[in-house]
């Protein structure tokens, strides 16, 4: 986003731009469900040439139309790796703004410019992405920092971009009786607002970073409260190689590499929830970090958030039940921590399947391969086939970001297709924060 380029912000501006872009890509999408449905399997949902008009525009757009592109490029059964590594630019290589607006918006939230609030500050951004785009600077202490600085106008755009989703939710909803999806769409909606006050992703940060303390193979960076504000962030600069970048790669990198990095990402994701009932809900590879000592280093905190303690308590008897092989009443356990049911027997069948799936890593003996595991797959293929079930299941509404946690961990380990002992992971990790719910 140049200077000279403005960000759209109007709700219909931005409803067109989209409309505009699905008449673009509905001839691929079209080709490869026809490619579906006739039993041959279509090597991706886009074309390269509409995978570079997605990113494209969605990375113009930013905000909440860009998040929907990075969720679509983690997702290992929609595109190929060719077309994955084009769409997942859109994680950390969205077209940045100039530094003039970036000068702009640091004198206006610090009081002074970047110049002076730092010793040294890198005018070429480090990354870009949904919300504001990061540069490299050095305090006046020495101290090599990131500093996250946010689009103008992008709380403008995010708004319009909300309402059109609420509008669609609302139409779907209703059309369904599926009633529960506004309350879904409201707790996201919450959590992404609240991603627009980076003094609220600083006390984010350091709520991760208490929930992470007992792993030592995850770092969280310092926060710089004295050069933070609600649309400039200051974090101590991590270096090392995205698992993004890493994925990118992954035909360089033994098996042992890629189960080391799966290892570190679960760990990543659910240590600090087992720890403190703390999510990293946004858990797309550009937020995780593989550094050069062999820990990882956690990035973004706009989406952590705190669950309930009989959430916590539920999952865990869940996993151990699992890694001991015990037969648990899982529609039982399901209503305890706020699911609700119209036909609790008639959903059996449904909630053991999906969570039978969901623990395959878990459950199984021995080595366990996610290239093969097919978690994704048949997560999805599972509710297609209930899809008139669906509407008479309710998960409470903290269930939306805790399921985007696993969820998104999940297609990363899918992507990384490491082989090994998945289960003895989750063993160690539950061994190691055993301790009653907080």
């Amino acid at each position: 986003m140049s200077d000279d380029h403005k960000l759209s912000t109007g709700r219909f501006a931005r409803l067109a731009k989209l409309a505009s872009l699905s008449a673009r890509l509905s001839k691929d999408v079209v080709k490869s469900g026809v490619s579906r449905l006739s039993g041959v399997e279509p090597e991706s949902l886009l074309g390269k040439v509409a995978a570079e008009k997605l990113v494209a525009t969605l990375g113009d757009m930013k905000g909440l139309a860009m998040k929907a592109g990075q969720m679509l490029s983690m997702d290992p059964d929609l595109l190929s790796p060719e077309i994955r590594a084009v769409v997942a630019r859109l994680q950390n290589q969205a077209p940045p703004m100039g530094f003039e607006t970036v000068k702009a918006v640091v004198v206006a939230e610090l009081g002074k410019p970047p110049a002076e609030a730092f010793k040294i500050f890198d005018e070429a951004p480090l990354a870009s992405a949904s919300l504001g785009q990061v540069h490299r600077a050095v305090t006046h202490d020495g101290v090599e920092v990131a500093v996250k600085v946010q689009y103008p106008g992008i709380a403008s755009a995010l708004a319009s971009d909300l309402e059109n989703l609420g509008a669609m939710v609302s139409v779907v909803a209703t059309g369904t009786r599926m009633t529960q999806g506004k309350e879904y769409f409201q707790e996201l909606r919450e959590h992404v607002l609240d991603e627009l006050d980076y003094r609220e992703e600083a006390r984010r940060a350091k709520v991760y970073a208490e929930a992470a303390k007992p792993l030592h193979d995850l770092v969280v960076p310092k926060v710089f409260d004295e050069l933070s504000s609600a649309k400039v962030l200051t974090l101590e600069l991590l270096k090392g190689q995205t698992l993004k970048d890493f994925m990118a790669a992954l035909d360089t990198h033994s098996n042992a590499a890629r189960f080391h990095a799966s290892k570190l990402l679960i760990r990543a994701i659910v240590g600090p929830f087992w720890s403190q009932r703390v999510v990293h809900a946004d858990p797309h590879p550009g937020n995780f970090m593989l550094l050069p000592d062999g820990r990882m280093g956690v990035l973004d905190f706009g989406s952590i958030t705190t669950l309930s303690p009989v959430w916590l308590d539920v999952n865990r008897r869940m996993v151990e039940g699992a890694l001991l092989g015990q037969k648990l009443d899982l529609v039982a356990l399901s209503l305890e921590c706020g699911f609700h049911f119209d036909d609790p027997a008639g959903a059996r069948p449904f909630v053991e399947e999906l969570i039978g799936i969901a623990f395959r890593g878990v459950a199984g003996q021995g080595e366990f391969d996610y290239r093969t595991a097919n978690v994704n797959k048949d997560t999805r293929a599972l509710f297609l086939k209930n899809a008139t079930r669906i509407g008479s299941i309710r998960p409470p509404r903290e269930g939306v970001m805790f399921f985007r946690a696993i969820g998104g961990m999940n297609q990363n380990l899918e992507t990384l297709g490491a082989k090994g002992d998945f289960r003895a992971v989750y063993a160690e990790l539950s061994e190691h924060l055993k301790h009653d719910p907080p």
